[in-house]
């Protein structure tokens, strides 16, 4: 088999970036499915193809995902252009796959197990991979001038733990539960709040906004979640459309892994031929 007769890829993680490389991919004509854990817990959940599993199907942007029980169901999805989501945290059900390549998204700041032989593409995003031992590319994830870069060798910049600024608020406008429990969503995603507004609560114990604007993100009401955990975030832009579309990181992420696939497709190959 030629490496570009295959256009199916495989995403670890199906949160609102590893959404962003799907759409991305999809819209390009591959052949996407992605891999989620049984409760996933993205906060941006309307741009997120890991609600599938909750839902069943989610639209975002116009692309459809659609959760599968099995490989046969995911091939199914797939065939009818759809994206598929299955649940395979650990990527055991890649042999029956077979991918043209596997891209790491799961975004947990280390390697939780990917390697370069899992697939005839392996992309790594963000910190933890290292191009050229562990996966063909890594794809840059930190907010600046190399946002989305393709590394051919070496890593990414490690996390830092500051979240991106937006308007000048960066922590301000992330919300983060106070307590260990159960949350109560009471303003969820696309809602207008201010200052001190109270946006949910985890044990009886309220949760603030700290700032005006647009609950952009929110986990799913009746989660539970541990204290100091991110549950939510606030968008001081306070333009709706945001809550509901892939953010400009998402989509510069996505173009990476597009370009290094392509690479590898295309340009690989025959500068590989050029040393025969």
């Amino acid at each position: 088999m030629k490496i570009n007769e295959n256009t199916t890829v495989v995403i670890r993680g199906a949160g609102d970036l590893a959404t962003g490389i799907a759409h991305r991919l999809y819209r390009c004509g591959f052949k996407i499915i992605m891999l989620e854990v049984r409760q996933p817990m993205a906060i941006r959940r309307r741009v997120a193809l890991s609600e599938a599993v909750y839902d069943g199907t989610i639209t975002v942007e116009g692309v459809t995902a659609r959760f599968a029980q099995d490989v046969a169901q995911a091939l199914k999805i797939i065939s009818e252009n759809s994206i598929a989501v299955l649940i395979d945290p650990e990527a055991r059900l890649l042999d029956e796959l077979k991918p043209l390549a596997l891209v790491d998204a799961i975004m947990a700041k280390k390697n939780l197990g990917t390697s370069m032989d899992m697939a005839p593409i392996v992309i790594g995003v963000g910190p933890g991979f290292c191009a050229g031992l562990d996966c063909h590319a890594v794809v840059e994830t930190q907010r600046g001038h190399n946002l989305g870069k393709v590394i051919f060798s070496g890593r990414a910049r490690e996390n830092t733990g500051i979240p991106g600024e937006i308007l000048g608020f960066s922590k301000e406008r992330v919300i983060y539960a106070p307590a260990d429990g159960k949350i109560k969503v009471f303003h969820d995603i696309g809602s207008t709040v201010k200052a001190d507004c109270v946006v949910a609560e985890v044990s009886g114990t309220p949760v603030e906004a700290s700032i005006d604007g647009v609950v952009r993100g929110m986990i799913r009401d009746g989660t539970e979640v541990f204290k100091g955990m991110k549950i939510g975030d606030v968008d001081p832009r306070q333009i709706v459309d945001y809550c509901y579309t892939i953010s400009d990181k998402a989509r510069a992420i996505g173009g990476g892994v597009l370009e290094a696939i392509l690479y590898f497709m295309n340009i690989a190959p025959k500068r590989s031929d050029e040393y025969c």
